[in-house]
């Protein structure tokens, strides 16, 4: 696995899920990130419920966000969420589908990459309130790379039903 350094870099993770309780496949999530390699979970965000912004022929979705300090590349980190993602039981899905876990690697330091395997900052932010909220419960303050408050983000953001749970 890669590892930056041995200086270690905040990054925020998405998490979101609506098959097989979702609550729980986010609760654990939340505790394997903190099982991986150079990385320790910082703060976790409140967990929110809304419907699916994609096909509208399956359940709810449960989403929040994490804060990590992590000594891992951005690549490595990258590489991490996939492998928790599949050891979830995620297989491929339809766009904007259901999924037992899904995790975005939204921000990775102030790093900004336009890498097709790797896009930093996570390209939707901006229109995913449930993305929004939870990160500002956790980070009130922050910014995007390019100095984009996420408060405001949020408030240029479509409406979309979010429920606290």
């Amino acid at each position: 696995m890669a590892v930056s350094d041995a200086r270690s870099v905040e990054a925020f993770v998405a998490l979101g899920s609506n098959l097989s309780d979702p609550v729980q496949q986010i609760r654990a999530a939340f505790s394997a990130l903190s099982r991986l390699p150079g990385t320790s979970v910082v703060e976790v965000s409140a967990l929110y419920a809304n419907p699916p912004i994609g096909p509208q022929d399956q359940p709810e979705f449960v989403n929040a966000v994490a804060r990590l300090r992590t000594t891992l590349s951005a690549q490595g980190l990258l590489a991490e969420l996939k492998t928790l993602e599949s050891a979830a039981g995620r297989q491929g899905a339809r766009h904007w589908g259901e999924r037992v876990l899904d995790l975005d690697l939204l921000t990775y330091a102030d790093e900004q990459s336009a890498d097709p395997t790797l896009l930093l900052p996570h390209p939707g932010i901006a229109s995913r309130r449930f993305v929004l909220v939870p990160w500002l419960d956790i980070a009130p303050d922050a910014r995007l790379p390019d100095g984009r408050r996420i408060a405001a983000l949020l408030a240029d953001a479509p409406a979309h039903p979010l429920r606290r749970l």
